[in-house]
Order: structure tokens, then C-alpha cells, then sequence
């Protein structure tokens, strides 16, 4: 049985969400294939994510310096006991499903105070002689972004900072193997958004039948 982390920064209802309409799909398809495995849900716009701020750095310094952890002031404790707990659920477990929609050519603030999180030296990474090292190889993830105008290809592509950073980072921990399940122009092409909808379902559904194929190799 796997664990698979579902990860969604949107704070639109599913109804009103391309990127969550096309990414319930893909669950519903992913649980009929592979209904052993467990899916939990990080629904980042309903749950604490702290961002890295001068609370968080003076309690990561007591920490380093050798304190105990009981050291730190409460909101110390607060934000980074909540970030580490990020990152060691991050860490365990198998496989991931990146939700997001595509905001001023990235996606919003809450999926990289989360990319913060799990961006760990020696949980998620390591520093070595030859450079940093992924520790995270051999697990897969998946990407769903919603996109209003056309990014994948012509000038527009060269703004396109939410599926390529999610892929950088994601291969930077060591997860080098991630599909990208991309809705876009349905804001430029209205007549078609329908359209374009239903046949990003359909390809959600087929990646997530192979998605829930795929073996964990750690």
C-alpha cells in the first residue's frame, strides 16, 4: 500500500476550479485503480503553512546552536514544530499530486510557503562535494494546473514559472519522474472551455491509471 499525498493550493470551490474539477478526476480514477493505497489531502488554503520569517529563523538558530526545542518562545515553537512536521510527512510518504492554478505566471503563494517546507538539507536533500544531492529518488509525483491562456508553446511559454519550478524543485529533492496534466486557454478560447475541460479529463484519468501502476523504487 502506498501514501499518497494530495496536495491542492486553491481556495476556489471544486465547482468553480478548473484545476480541482480535473483533479477530483483524477482521484476518482486513481481510488478505482488502486483503492488500497491511502490518500491524504493537504488542502493548503484551510490549513497552517508558516511562511520561513524572523520567527522561524531565530527558532531554527536556538535549535542549531544546541537549545531544546521547549527553549524557543510559543510562536517559535508553533511555526517551526508545524514546519518540520510538513517535511517529515512530506518525507514518508510514496507518491504526490501537485494541485495548483496558474496565478501571474506561477501559482499561488501558499504552494511555495509549502515547496519551503519540505525543502529540507538532510531530510529532503543533501550538501556534498559535488553539489546537493536529492534524497527523495525513486518517487513519483503528478502535477494539475489550470491555466487561462496558452503557455505550453510561442512566446507565452517563456513566462511560464509554475510547472517548470514545480518540476526544478521537485527534481532538485530527487523527484525526477513527474507527469503534467496542464488545462489552459479555456479564459482565451471561452467557446471551447468545455471542450478543453473534458479532454484534460480524460488525460487525468489515463495518467492516473498508469500513476497508480507505478511502483515506489526507494
Amino acid at each position: 500500500m502506498a501514501k499518497v499525498l494530495y496536495i491542492t493550493a486553491n481556495p476556489k470551490p471544486t465547482e468553480l476550479s478548473y484545476s480541482l474539477s480535473v483533479g477530483e478526476e483524477f482521484l476518482n480514477a486513481y481510488r478505482a485503480a488502486n483503492p488500497q493505497d491511502e490518500i491524504v489531502h493537504l488542502d493548503l488554503y484551510n490549513m497552517e503553512v508558516p511562511f520561513i520569517d524572523q520567527d522561524v529563523f531565530s527558532g531554527w538558530g536556538k535549535l542549531q546552536a544546541g537549545q531544546a526545542f521547549d527553549s524557543l518562545t510559543a510562536v517559535e515553537q508553533a511555526k517551526v514544530g508545524t514546519l518540520g512536521q510538513l517535511s517529515d510527512q512530506f518525507v514518508s510518504a510514496d507518491k504526490y499530486v501537485f494541485v495548483t492554478p496558474f496565478w501571474n505566471f506561477s501559482f499561488p503563494p501558499k504552494m511555495k510557503a509549502y515547496i519551503d517546507s519540505f525543502c529540507v538539507a538532510g531530510k529532503t536533500f543533501r550538501y556534498t562535494a559535488e553539489g546537493p544531492v536529492g534524497l527523495m529518488t525513486g518517487k513519483p509525483a503528478v502535477h494539475i494546473q489550470a491555466r487561462g491562456g496558452f503557455y505550453s508553446e510561442g512566446p507565452a511559454k517563456a513566462v511560464e514559472f509554475g510547472d517548470s519550478y514545480l518540476r526544478t524543485v521537485l527534481g532538485f529533492v530527487g523527484i525526477t519522474d513527474v507527469e503534467s496534466v496542464i488545462v489552459e486557454g479555456q479564459n482565451a478560447a471561452p467557446d471551447q472551455a468545455e471542450a478543453i475541460k473534458a479532454k484534460a479529463i480524460e488525460n487525468a484519468k489515463q495518467v492516473a491509471k498508469a500513476f497508480a501502476a507505478k511502483q515506489v523504487t526507494v
